[in-house]
């Protein structure tokens, strides 16, 4: 199979980028896929390609940009020029462009390929019948959120023209099939990025216990409470505790980050990494007690729930939306706080930093939940779904003649 594969890539910065490296990085090593096509967006530097393991090729054609206009013309060139067996499409709402024209655009691609005939899968990581549109920094106006309801209602029915729409979560198959009568969405879990051959050895570095969180940050995802909360952990338990938060701003919010880092700079041990990159990954979960999710909304599965699964660690979540669907779904474990009370997430936090045995525990159990998804095997899930659309094809075009 000649791949194609719809993305943002490292080192772009483009949601959904570092997804597409472990998505890619397995798709290479599958025996049936001959060669992948990357349509990816431009960016300054080369695209990240250095995998260790021998696989097939790997061919790059930067032919799209974020909130440009021509997104659906370029990328439709580039498909036809590249003649894939096969197009993969690594999307959410806000893929192309965070201007409604552009993402609207863009989000046209799945029913071009299917009017071309070419087999085609939408990976879709949110619904926004599932996002809070104010918590997560679209919009707080009343009115403005019924717009943005029919404009995501209208984008949805878009990109459920494709051949085959793969969802990460269950609750997301049935709002498809229920509100849309959908007939053609498919259950794939996100899966987990990076799986040590052997088991964490659930120690932490000697010094301070770090506190980390780690995502894009000032919408719904805000720290000014995480680093409250430690210093009430701190206050009530005596221990010496690093607050460290890494990652970058949301781009809707720029700015965000820097203004923390100067209402908080009297507090001591606050470490901003800035963006982490794809080989600093393993330290950072590693030298890490505890991971906090302090959200006030969620806007999917949590590639991040799933990376601190895969290094063995404790996590303290809040409990509302996909987070605690995921831990019914696919079993992960952790301390939940009420994401309005800095009080209630002090006290998840100290429930872990203060009980080591606890600690562990609840690291084994993320492992676990997280080794049973692996990238290797979510890879041969979207390969199965192809054959079955290129199958299905075939046969209907046998028919016809």
């Amino acid at each position: 199979m000649k791949l194609a594969i719809v993305t943002a890539y490292p080192p772009s910065k483009v949601t959904l980028n570092e997804y597409a490296f472990h998505l890619v990085k397995q798709f290479r090593q599958k025996d049936t896929v001959s060669e992948i096509i990357l349509l990816t967006d431009k960016t300054e530097g080369a695209k990240d390609l250095a995998f260790t393991e021998d696989g097939c090729k790997i061919t790059v054609k930067e032919c799209w940009s974020f909130n440009s206009y021509t997104n659906l013309i370029k990328v439709t060139k580039a498909i036809h020029t590249s003649k894939p067996d096969a197009v993969l499409f690594n999307l959410q709402f806000m893929k192309f462009g965070d201007k409604k024209i552009a993402a609207a655009l863009g989000l046209m691609l799945p029913l071009v390929c299917k009017l071309k005939r070419v087999p085609n899968i939408v990976l879709l990581h949110n619904i926004l019948e599932e996002v809070d549109l104010g918590s997560a920094g679209f919009t707080t106006n009343k009115f403005m959120q019924k717009v943005y309801g029919f404009i995501g209602t209208s984008l949805t029915k878009l990109i459920l023209q494709a051949d085959t729409v793969a969802v990460t979560m269950h609750k997301y198959v049935s709002i498809l099939e229920e509100k849309y009568k959908a007939k053609n969405v498919q259950l794939i879990p996100h899966g987990t990025f990076e799986i040590t051959e052997e088991q964490p050895d659930y120690t932490i570095p000697e010094g301070p216990l770090q506190v980390m969180t780690f995502g894009k940050f000032g919408t719904y995802k805000k720290v000014e409470a995480m680093i409250e909360a430690v210093e009430l952990v701190r206050a009530s338990s005596g221990l010496d505790l690093e607050v460290v938060i890494a990652g970058t701003d949301n781009p809707n919010v720029p700015g965000y980050l820097a203004k923390v880092q100067e209402d908080y700079k009297h507090v001591p041990q606050v470490r901003f990494t800035g963006y982490v990159e794809e080989d600093e990954v393993p330290t950072l979960f590693n030298e890490s007690a505890v991971v906090v999710f302090p959200y006030t909304s969620t806007t999917g599965s949590s590639g991040v729930l799933h990376q601190a699964g895969s290094y063995g660690k404790a996590v303290v979540m809040p409990d509302l939306g996909d987070l605690a669907l995921l831990v019914k779904d696919e079993g992960y474990q952790g301390e939940f706080f009420e994401p309005t009370s800095v009080e209630s997430l002090a006290t998840a936090i100290e429930a872990i930093v203060t009980n080591e045995t606890y600690r562990i525990a609840l690291g084994k159990a993320n492992y676990k939940a997280a080794t049973a998804f692996p990238m290797s095997k979510i890879t041969d899930m979207y390969l199965n779904a192809f054959q079955t659309i290129i199958t299905s094809k075939a046969k209907l075009e046998s028919s016809i003649a």
